[in-house]
């Protein structure tokens, strides 16, 4: 089969042709952006669950339904070893200034030109300077230095002017849970406010499993602000249609055990379904595809996550948490209780703690419960086992 027309899509927030078992999710976040439009108060969205289940890519999608609704929307991300906190406050800032230069059209009205001017002082305050949106800075608002109060006061002035053209102010973050103290707790500040006041201010955030621990920590409400929805493997008939329908569209079919063989490896997550529709797209001789090229698929798609996918994680890893790891994969997917991990190590359990919570902070592992810890990536066990079986 012709490589170019491969219809499989494995890589990083990259949206597959079958966007299958998602739909709740995304009716949920129009009917969010229905409301803003009828100046109706709602609740965001956070999605939580492992890496690799598809939340960037539903992201994306609320990202473009905010865009076709007109929405002034902001893209962040949580992550950047690099810069730490002031890194990430100006990607916020940049992405801002460009959102506001973009809306600073020929119909912006004289109070969103206001609104653009505490956008641009926030901006400034978080030393982002070079994007020209038009507007002069509104001095004395949004630029007290003090992230929760600008923030309030930046998003307040936004979400006023924006209503007033049945529009409204979205942000959109990933990997949240890598967002600093300070930037997590003026957030949902601003959100809880924004909600009392029905400003068309919403956050649409993706992170981990213990995202929604990790917001309750920073303020007790957040449970209220939000509806939250884990994502995880996609049930059988969406797995199903994730595998069957791209290839269906160029006349290609599966014997039924070749599809069963492709699904149970895959184990419904929606980024192993990619990568071995993709191998096996380039594996098969004819349009249908047999039990012998899934069989191919398999081991060259294992291959694949093997070079990719699971190093990015693993090579991360110190000696010392790559032996804390190995303890942890004899447990499968399940999660480890840390007080098991110092037995099977003959140590003291305070004495991994250091370990345990660098691999936390490098995204390998999170804590599910108090003294547990799991993969963020599932099938990283079974690769682990694997190799030490080299």
């Amino acid at each position: 089969m012709e490589s170019a027309l491969n219809p499989y899509s494995p890589g990083s927030g990259r949206r597959p042709i079958e966007l299958a078992g998602r739909e709740p999710e995304i009716d949920t976040f129009d009917l969010l952006m229905a409301k803003i439009r009828q100046r109706r108060p709602d609740r965001g969205m956070i999605l939580h669950g492992l890496r690799g289940v598809g939340k960037t890519v539903l992201l994306n999608e609320f990202r473009r339904q905010a865009e076709r609704a007109d929405y002034m929307v902001i893209t962040l991300e949580g992550r950047d070893a690099e810069g730490g906190p002031a890194a990430v406050r100006a990607k916020l800032a940049r992405s801002l200034l460009q959102a506001g230069r973009k809306h600073n059209n020929k119909t912006a009205g004289a109070k969103l030109k206001t609104a653009l001017g505490s956008l641009a002082s926030f901006s400034a305050k978080l030393g982002v300077t070079g994007i020209d949106i038009g507007v002069t800075l509104n001095h004395g608002r949004a630029d007290s230095g003090s992230i929760e109060v600008d923030l309030e006061e930046m998003i307040e002035d936004l979400s006023g002017a924006l209503a007033e053209n049945r529009s409204g102010l979205v942000f959109i973050i990933d990997e949240m849970q890598d967002l600093d103290d300070g930037l997590i707790a003026a957030l949902l500040s601003v959100q809880h406010l924004a909600s009392q006041r029905e400003w068309p201010f919403y956050i649409a955030g993706a992170g981990l499993p213990n995202l929604p621990g990790v917001l309750s920590e920073s303020r007790s409400y957040a449970e209220r602000l939000f509806t939250y929805r884990s994502i995880g493997a996609l049930p059988a008939n969406a797995a199903e249609s994730a595998l069957l329908v791209p290839a269906a569209k160029y006349g290609v079919s599966f014997k039924n055990e070749a599809k069963e063989l492709l699904l149970d490896a895959s184990g419904g997550y929606p980024y192993f379904i990619q990568e071995y529709g993709y191998a096996v797209w380039e594996t098969a001789p004819e349009k249908t595809i047999t039990i012998a090229d899934a069989k191919i698929a398999i081991e060259i798609g294992r291959q694949q996550l093997d070079q990719g996918f699971f190093p990015s994680r693993w090579d991360k890893a110190t000696k010392a948490e790559k032996t804390f790891l190995r303890h942890m994969a004899i447990d499968g997917e399940e999660g480890s209780s840390t007080a098991e991990l110092a037995h099977r190590a003959g140590k003291k359990q305070s004495s991994m703690t250091m370990t345990r919570s660098t691999l936390i902070s490098k995204g390998v592992i999170y804590a599910p419960a108090t003294g547990w810890v799991a993969f963020t990536l599932p099938g990283m066990a079974d690769y682990i086992t694997r190799l030490n079986q080299d």
